[in-house]
């Protein structure tokens, strides 16, 4: 084994660029450091020549494991202090700027319980990749146990506005889900509290003692220091039931606030893939779009698992993921197991009945009792249900990432590869708890390291192609590749999560392309774009301050109504696929009835509308079927073969109407790439970029957001003609409709076919 170890060491120091765990293009720089060995000092601004004074006074630096031994602030503790509270109230200032944070909205209690994360977002530090995941996860846990519980990044730089630092930033944002803001600042931690770069920082209010935790302190240390701060609050409702690691959302989730125009990338953090060769069927893991795609070999989409961002089962429509990661097809239950990350548990989808369930954890109670109650509670989102596991002698899972056969038991591991779950099967119980990665590689080793002729076969090509290989990987962080690829066929299917997309290698031949997909139809209106308006409760970041790109106002007579919407697409884009319906979403409020565009073939023209309850002698009345005359979306319209070079989009809705005010709500999603003239090598891959950024743009994004998703793009290192993008469309119709036309029977009612146009442009 350590012969092995050794060899794919050597074979990892030429790993391409994308290879970084999948994750980076920057220049990783690997540094040993003994695990037992002391809190370290990082001041990159101090030579040979440091004054042993100075070095002395680390030796000064208060590491408290609990509350109760608590001294007076220091003067540079209380600098720091009052250097973070300064920062509250403003995004941006002379020395610091915040990320992942809405603008205008107050996060913090100035008086609460406050925990920071500090030095662990940049790569060029001291700390592993392998601390610097383990210390996410603890923070992460931390959130969601305490929710009185403040928590912060803070990072040093020297250059808080650089494009190359923000998109690092937003590199570890998206690698980690990082919901909670990062304080970015000129000013360097350790000038003020003369410590380590990279800890844990603790306090309440801003003025009581600091509490510094080493990155290699234990959990419970910390979770205490936490427990005895937020007990002095008389307020707060203290801690949930944290027995299991299983948080069941109460109709909110946050999800990261940096970089927003990202999302509309067709692919989000795509991490992890598996197989299904007889099938000629792929699963996807979209990690950060809360989905798994299933596309066959020429990337045709077939299906899609999950909606939003969440922890529901039901239909794969209805479903609710919190990231799902590594999956593994079972042909014989025909069904995928998949684990779904952030909500520390496996789960399965039927692929027949399309039905999505949770193999681990079980819950304890009553399914009937706590399905429907904890349903109702969930969709109102007035109270948090902690689902309690049934297995209390395992330790349960936390952020599993990694998921094997082996024989009739799952192997599961955990995002920093330190912690390895043997669940059975048949019981869906955990058997045994593996710790730490020397461990894990000296049982599992074999299996794990199954995929290395896979593995040496990418890396021969990327370098037959000139890829970039400025990455230096160690056996952990080679080992983190394992769910990232698959065989299939005659290829090796493989994941880039710096370029957001996915490659494919040809074995025989040794060319490496990008799979291009299609069937975009199957994946529906995505989530983020809107808020289905019968929803009663509100998702985080989902529809704050939505934008709509269109709205107008005309006036009608009762009867039918067709509405013929042209949608101008964005200059220099042409669509990557024909407009369908499947990502076309109408609702009809107030006076109007919906007749189109709805899964129901026709629906019964019903009177509605206040208006109309004074027709109580017509109640046998009813309006005429439209029948074949109903103006329904020809999809056929749309398949033309020449719909590239198409500047314009067409929907047709029709509606029925009744006296009164109406309005008719439609949301459409446009998959596009730049156009031929663009998609040339002529034009540099900068313009490229900038035009890209240019037509995601949204109210949301500010000059130095758009620098850094320029930058994102290029450091794809990718043909950027290529990229698939989304543009939304909100619009809205308002319609006034009078009174039925008077006749000389009072009891007939006059009913007025009509017809509307609109033009929306989305440049």
């Amino acid at each position: 084994m350590a012969f092995r170890l050794r060899r794919f060491r050597e074979i990892s120091k030429v790993l391409p660029q994308y290879f970084h765990s999948g994750l980076s293009c920057q220049h990783y720089r690997q540094h040993i450091i003994s695990p037992t060995a002391p809190f370290m000092l990082h001041l990159p601004h101090i030579c040979f020549g440091t004054n042993e004074s100075i070095l002395n006074r680390v030796c000064h630096v208060h590491r408290f494991a609990t509350v109760s031994e608590a001294t007076q602030v220091s003067p540079s503790e209380a600098d720091l202090l009052i250097f973070l509270e300064s920062t509250l109230d403003e995004l941006e200032g002379p020395f610091h700027r915040w990320f992942n944070k809405c603008e205008g909205k107050t996060e913090f209690d100035r008086d609460g319980v406050f925990l920071v994360l500090a030095g662990a977002f940049l790569e060029d530090s001291l700390l592993l990749d392998t601390d610097r995941a383990i210390m996410f996860e603890r923070v992460k846990l931390l959130q969601q146990r305490y929710k009185e519980l403040h928590i912060f990044g803070f990072q040093s730089c020297s250059s808080i506005c650089s494009s190359t630092t923000q998109a690092r930033l937003f590199q570890t944002i998206t690698k980690e889900y990082i919901t909670f803001p990062i304080l970015s600042s000129s000013k360097n931690l350790t000038e003020m509290t003369m410590t380590s770069g990279e800890c844990y920082l603790l306090f309440k209010g801003f003025r009581s003692p600091l509490f510094y935790h080493e990155k290699s302190t234990d959990f419970g240390i910390i979770s205490k220091a936490i427990e005895e701060l937020l007990l002095k609050n008389e307020d707060t409702a203290i801690v949930q039931n944290f027995q299991s690691t299983l948080m069941k959302p109460s109709g909110v989730i946050k999800e990261p606030k940096f970089c927003y125009s990202m999302q509309n990338l067709l692919l989000y953090f795509p991490g992890c893939i598996s197989v299904d060769e007889d099938g000629n069927r792929l699963f996807l893991s979209d990690i950060n779009h809360h989905r798994i795609i299933i596309f066959d070999a020429d990337g045709k989409i077939l299906d899609c698992i999950g909606s939003s961002p969440g922890f529901e089962d039901g239909e794969f429509e209805d479903a609710k993921l919190l990231r799902p990661a590594a999956s593994f097809y079972m042909d014989t239950e025909d069904c995928l197991y998949f684990v779904d990350s952030e909500n520390h548990s496996v789960r399965r989808a039927d692929l027949v009945s399309r039905i999505v369930e949770t193999v681990y954890p079980k819950c304890g109670t009553d399914k009937k009792i706590s399905s429907i109650w904890s349903w109702i509670l969930y969709k109102l989102g007035i109270a948090e249900v902690a689902q309690k596991s049934e297995e209390f002698d395992m330790e349960p899972l936390s952020f599993p990432w990694h998921l094997m056969g082996s024989g009739s038991d799952f192997l599961i591991i955990n995002r920093s590869f330190e912690t390895l779950w043997l669940m059975d099967l048949t019981s869906g119980k955990i058997k045994e708890v593996v710790k730490g990665f020397p461990n894990i590689l000296e049982i599992y080793g074999e299996m794990i390291m199954e995929r290395r002729s896979s593995l040496k076969q990418i890396l021969h090509s990327c370098l037959q192609q000139k890829i970039d290989h400025n990455c230096s990987l160690d056996g952990l962080q080679y080992c983190s590749l394992i769910s990232s690829l698959a065989t299939f066929q005659n290829s090796i299917v493989f994941c880039d999560t710096v370029g957001q997309r996915v490659l494919k290698l040809d074995r025989g031949s040794g060319i490496i392309s990008n799979l291009q997909f299609s069937g975009f139809g199957v994946l529906g209106l995505p989530y983020w774009l809107s808020c289905p308006l019968e929803h009663v409760f509100v998702r985080a970041g989902a529809n704050e301050g939505a934008k709509v790109d269109h709205f107008q106002c005309f006036s009608v007579l009762p009867g039918k109504c067709d509405i013929a919407v042209n949608v101008n697409i964005p200059e220099d884009s042409m669509l990557a696929e024909p407009l369908q319906e499947g990502c076309i979403w109408r609702q009809a409020r107030g006076s109007a009835a919906e007749i189109s565009g709805s899964d129901s073939v026709a629906i019964s023209s019903e009177k509605v509308g206040v208006a109309q309850q004074w027709f109580d002698e017509l109640d046998n009345l009813a309006f005429s079927t439209p029948g074949s005359e109903l103006s329904v979306h020809d999809e056929n319209r749309t398949q033309d073969t020449n719909f590239e070079e198409a500047t314009t989009v067409h929907i047709d809705s029709t509606v029925n109407l009744s006296p009164g005010t109406s309005e008719v709500i439609i949301y459409a999603v446009l998959y596009l790439k730049l156009n031929r003239t663009w998609n040339t090598d002529e034009v540099p891959q900068e313009k490229k970029a900038a035009r890209i950024v240019d037509i995601l743009n949204t109210d949301k994004s500010g000059k130095q957001e758009k620098e850094t998703c320029t930058q994102l793009l290029l450091e794809a290192k990718r043909d950027l003609g290529e990229v698939v993008f989304i543009k939304p469309l909100h619009l809205r119709i308002r319609l006034e409709c009078g009174d039925n036309p008077r006749t000389d029977t009072t009891k007939e009612t006059v009913l007025t076919d009509s017809s509307i146009e609109v033009n929306v442009s989305l440049n």
